[in-house]
């Protein structure tokens, strides 16, 4: 079996952007809603399929590109997308020995409704037998969104880590992750080296309203993970690891985003890969926006994943406004 520094584990998909013509958003009591005529004939733009792409995923193949030896534990199924999926992930350098393809089972496959830059996404998980294989001995997992029924698959995941002290682990939760709350997820918040996750998800996993980010990164912290990182949107990232608190602002986009899909994922990818190749929590908080900025500029999450040499290339031209600051 090939050793890999880095393994990702978590669900893959299809998503189909369907670029929207016809909508508007309305607003209520701070949260928005997009909304088109019910029953009638919508028009739309265009639509565009990416595979191979999800949180841990997306995650695999940055890594692959910012050079870490990478592999990805996920399912498929044994269908047209299937396939295509493992000969993106082949073509990218991500291993993919832990994917096993589930024989008349569908791959996931998800539909993002684009209106302006932004986009919500049409979710479903197919329910796959989730089961670990032995991934050895890597020296980071990366671990993000799972379907519904992985409850029992994340204590296998706490069990194989305990017994390997040495692996650290990075943790992104998704949707059901978030679900399952933090009683049951405790084995896993406990064990993490570094934790990503967004502001707004950030108040719903502590089921609160703070609105402010240094005392959501303290609680979470609390829960177990060493160093924090919350993503805020137009107002950049912020990171914490247990003592200091810093923040930086988005990397200036060349030209106004496409759409935003798959900016968290570059972001906590290359924070962590960061963090895998020696750097500071300062070092890693300044190569995230870098990832971000690249991937809202193109469609879907994976196309505009920086290499090491390109991500290098926009720090050495970064101005000077764009740096880290304690907070």
């Amino acid at each position: 079996m090939k050793n890999y520094n880095f393994i990702a584990i978590g669900d893959t998909v299809i998503d189909a952007f369907i670029k929207l013509k016809e909508a508007e958003i309305q607003t209520d009591g701070g949260k928005s809603k997009i909304c088109m005529r019910f029953a009638d004939k919508i028009p739309y733009e265009d639509v565009f399929i990416v595979p191979a792409v999800g949180n841990s995923a997306n995650v695999a193949v940055s890594a692959a590109r910012l050079g870490i030896i990478s592999a990805l534990v996920a399912n498929i199924g044994d269908d047209y997308f299937g396939k295509e999926c493992l000969d993106v992930f082949t073509a990218e350098g991500v291993g993919t020995e832990f994917i096993t393809s589930h024989k008349g089972r569908k791959t996931n496959y998800h539909y993002v409704l684009w209106y302006g830059s932004d986009r919500t996404i049409l979710v479903k998980h197919e329910t796959y037998q989730y089961m670990l294989p032995d991934i050895g001995t890597p020296s980071w997992i990366y671990l993000s969104s799972l379907g519904e029924n992985s409850l029992d698959f994340h204590k296998q995941i706490e069990a194989y880590l305990r017994d390997r002290p040495g692996i650290k682990l990075a943790f992104q939760p998704g949707t059901y992750q978030m679900k399952f709350g933090v009683e049951k997820m405790k084995g896993i918040y406990q064990r993490t080296e570094v934790f990503f996750c967004n502001k707004e998800e950030a108040q719903r996993i502590l089921e609160t309203k703070e609105d402010n980010i240094k005392k959501l990164m303290q609680e979470i912290a609390a829960l177990g993970p060493k160093i924090v990182a919350i993503t805020d949107g137009v107002n950049g990232a912020y990171a914490h690891d247990g003592t200091n608190t810093w923040m930086i602002p988005l990397y200036p986009d060349p030209k106004p985003p496409l759409q935003r899909t798959g900016a968290g994922d570059a972001f906590s990818s290359t924070f962590t890969i960061a963090l895998v190749l020696g750097k500071s929590v300062e070092e890693a908080l300044m190569w995230g926006p870098v990832n971000s900025m690249s991937v809202v500029q193109g469609i879907g999450a994976r196309g505009g994943l920086l290499t090491r040499a390109q991500l290098e290339e926009y720090l050495a031209i970064a101005p000077v406004e764009y740096k880290v600051s304690a907070i």
